[in-house]
């Protein structure tokens, strides 16, 4: 660890400065001899300060004041100096004197760990994940302009406390964009991004500590939505007139039973539909989200779902299966067709997703393992979510059957 001969803090007035009895307070920082002069943001008036001492006058109201808000400086600087001794740097007056007015080359912002992570999963991450990146830094901007009014925030500074005050920002924020505040699984979603960037930096040894040590995130239980065997059934036999509708229809469809997200169906590509050699035909692509590579078998209903669109000419002017469609029309037309199928559910194209894992293989006793590998989920304890609901229905069905039997 680098010591030093000396070093030392001791304060000052300017007397040159002095205005209607009063003059500004200055820190003197030296080491080895060397001085370096610090323009404090106090003053005090000069009956009140001790010439000789360089502090205030303890008999005096103004003095103990200013001799409290001198000893925490003191503290602060002492806390400088050893944390430049921790890292191993060369120890000047100068270099404490930066390190206090977070100066130092060194001192990290939120903004630096933000730059860093993106240039970073830059290619990595998907583009959505990208861009729920970008609305936490832009949420932890306003933040930090809010409650500390200003934009750059130090990584030495972030602690408990500031993960907490800006869960209470997330729960009185109203977004521009959405017509109802922020939901507890929301604003968890914002803190889970905070604590990966907040751990790279951890990593990178850019702070000390992990503020997220004792911040514990609360998820809420959401039951997964899907479409039981007849609401599936009576949606796709619903006879349907308006060719959007039919269109988004047979899209969440072939979701249903092949079990892709909405970004890797839009994606999908002719060239993804493969014959295997005992003449079966599969879907090989891969997930947007992570990468991870999905082999799906293309079961008849899935199938015809492609030879039906083999000829439709805006998917063909795309290069892709199926025309496209933004994710807001198609969540937009699902309601409409929930509403025209008498399901009373909130229908989202995800729905799909979760009635492929369900009512589509689980129900049918595809193992939950083959299950989790068409999913293309990366984790087995993300799937086993669906088993519990699986249990639910179980529990229901039979509850229903034991009031038949009464």
């Amino acid at each position: 660890m680098k010591t030093v001969k000396s070093f030392g803090i001791y304060f000052n007035v300017r007397l040159e400065k002095e205005k209607d009895g009063k003059a500004p307070v200055y820190m003197c920082i030296t080491v080895e001899g060397k001085k370096t002069w610090v323009a404090l943001q106090q003053k005090i008036t000069l009956k009140c300060w001790d010439m000789g001492r360089g502090i205030g006058k303890n008999t005096t109201a103004e003095g103990k004041m200013v001799n409290a808000y001198l000893d925490e400086l003191r503290q602060t600087v002492n806390d400088c100096y050893k944390d430049l001794q921790l890292k191993r740097r060369v120890i000047t007056a100068d270099a404490i004197k930066a390190s206090f007015l977070r100066q130092d080359d060194e001192e990290r912002t939120l903004q630096d760990i933000f730059q860093y992570h993106n240039d970073m999963a830059a290619g990595v991450l998907a583009k959505a994940t990208m861009k729920n990146y970008y609305t936490t830094q832009r949420y932890l901007v306003e933040f930090c302009q809010q409650k500390y009014k200003r934009e750059k925030y130090f990584l030495s500074e972030l602690n408990f406390k500031f993960i907490q005050d800006f869960e209470i920002f997330l729960r009185k924020h109203q977004p521009v964009d959405h017509q109802k505040p922020l939901t507890t699984n929301g604003i968890m979603k914002h803190q889970e991004r905070l604590k990966k960037m907040i751990t790279l930096a951890f990593k990178l040894e850019w702070i000390v500590r992990d503020p997220f040590d004792k911040y514990q995130l609360k998820f809420d239980r959401v039951e997964k939505e899907f479409l039981t065997e007849i609401e599936l059934s009576a949606l796709e036999n619903k006879h349907l007139t308006l060719p959007r509708l039919t269109a988004v229809r047979d899209i969440f469809i072939f979701s249903c039973y092949t079990g892709l997200a909405f970004v890797d169906v839009m994606n999908l590509k002719p060239s993804n539909i493969v014959e295997a050699a005992d003449g079966t035909h599969w879907v090989r692509t891969s997930r947007e989200k992570t990468t991870i590579p999905v082999n799906v078998p293309l079961l008849s209903k899935a199938k015809a779902l492609v030879e039906k669109y083999k000829l439709n000419i805006k998917a063909s002017e795309k290069g892709t299966v199926f025309p496209p469609l933004s994710n807001q029309k198609m969540n937009s037309y699902l309601k409409e067709l929930a509403e025209r199928c008498d399901i009373f559910k909130n229908l989202t194209f995800h729905t799909a997703r979760h009635t492929f894992a369900t009512t589509v293989t689980l129900l049918n006793g595809v193992p939950i393992e083959t299950v989790s590998k068409l999913l293309g989920h990366t984790s087995m304890r993300t799937t086993q979510i669906y088993a519990k609901v699986i249990e639910k229905k179980v529990n229901d069905d039979m509850a229903d059957l034991q009031r038949k039997l009464a």
